[in-house]
């Protein structure tokens, strides 16, 4: 019979994407696919590669909240109930967590039952869940050469696979950047986030219509802009004389990631792997509210290998966008440079390595 693996995500994206990379890669090598999540999440994620969705009780809470330790407490240890009779059932051959409070019962149930676990950490900074379990589990992988707030031995035998990626863009791993040529059209595609999404929606556009004449006149802006802001953006870059594409989502990211001549957003793991793996040089936002800075410290990663320009929100202004805009644009040289500097820290192939690792660890069992 074919091995089961039990993948424990929790609800955003950053821990979905890369969870359903390494789904397909292992569905590939012949394994099968549990899903393990909150019951909300099971619900939803119906086009995650699994044969199987487990709902599982959990809950999150909130530091001096003395009830809602006890309510999450109760639940979690309901979520594990759950899942060791799951397990029980199902016997996998290992369980792979992926941070979020969602994954905690799935991952917990496969520590107690002394089945193989192991965690992959998104960030550069460590997440609260994955710091409370890593002691626990026989290996972590992780995205980057830097984790923060993890224990001194688990950062220590942390295996670097990077974060896996879509498909779609890991297609773009082998294209050359191509800058801007003189005097044509530059390419800048903004990317929204899903929190803090209204301070990239309303300064960008504003920012982008204070460059000079020459230079704006020849850019083709994608902006992803949340829908309040959408009529305000328009009119902004109507009058500016702007060539510019609106909308809440981009279906069709990975096409417009490979015609882009430079990328503005915020500093999610993903967004960061996916910026590096295309290549593209970038202006990156870390969002301020981030817990423990990870975005601040996704950003740095890319920075510090020539590949970004970190723009803090502290610092950030229309006036100070426009000017960063203006020096990058107007030298291709330097946005060719980037965008070595980004695909020098890329690893397109983080779904397979991680899979490579998943089997390493099984074969412990």
């Amino acid at each position: 019979m074919r091995k089961i693996a039990v993948l424990a995500a929790g609800g955003t994206g950053g821990h979905l994407f890369p969870a359903q990379a390494l789904a397909e890669a292992l569905i590939a090598r012949g394994w099968r696919i549990v899903l393990a999540s909150d019951e909300r999440v099971a619900g939803f994620a119906d086009k995650f590669p699994a044969e199987e969705r487990i709902g599982l009780s959990a809950r999150t809470f909130r530091r001096g909240d003395p009830v809602g330790m006890a309510l999450a407490g109760l639940a979690i240890v309901r979520g594990v109930m759950q899942a060791r009779a799951a397990f029980t059932r199902l016997d996998p051959a290992l369980v792979v967590g992926f941070g979020g409070y969602p994954s905690v019962p799935g991952l917990l149930a496969g520590i107690t039952q002394g089945r193989p676990t192991m965690l992959h950490e998104q960030n550069a900074v460590m997440g609260r869940a994955n710091r409370r379990l890593a002691p626990h589990v026989r290996q972590v992988a992780c995205a980057f050469p830097i984790l923060q707030k993890a224990p001194a031995k688990v950062s220590a035998n942390a295996v670097v696979v990077g974060n896996p990626i879509r498909p779609e863009i890991r297609a773009l791993a082998d294209l050359p950047y191509a800058p801007p040529e003189p005097g044509g059209p530059i390419r800048i595609l903004i990317t929204g986030g899903s929190q803090g999404a209204r301070l990239l929606s309303e300064l960008m556009p504003a920012a982008i219509a204070k460059l000079p004449d020459g230079l704006r006149t020849r850019l083709k802006v994608c902006q992803q802009t949340r829908a309040e802001s959408l009529e305000t953006a328009r009119r902004i870059y109507a009058d500016a004389m702007v060539e510019a594409e609106l909308a809440p989502f981009f279906r069709d990211i990975a096409a417009r990631l490979r015609d882009a001549h430079l990328v503005i957003g915020r500093s999610g793991a993903g967004s960061v792997c996916e910026f590096a793996v295309a290549g593209k040089p970038a202006i990156l936002v870390p969002l301020a509210i981030a817990l423990d800075d990870d975005q601040g410290q996704n950003a740095r990663v890319m920075a510090e290998a020539g590949g970004a320009e970190v723009a803090r929100e502290s610092q950030l202004s229309v006036d100070t966008m426009a000017r960063a805009l203006a020096t990058l644009l107007e030298n291709p040289e330097r946005l060719a440079r980037m965008a070595a500097g980004a695909r020098s820290i890329a690893k397109p192939d983080a779904a397979e390595r991680l899979a490579d690792l998943v089997e390493q660890t099984a074969a412990s069992r």
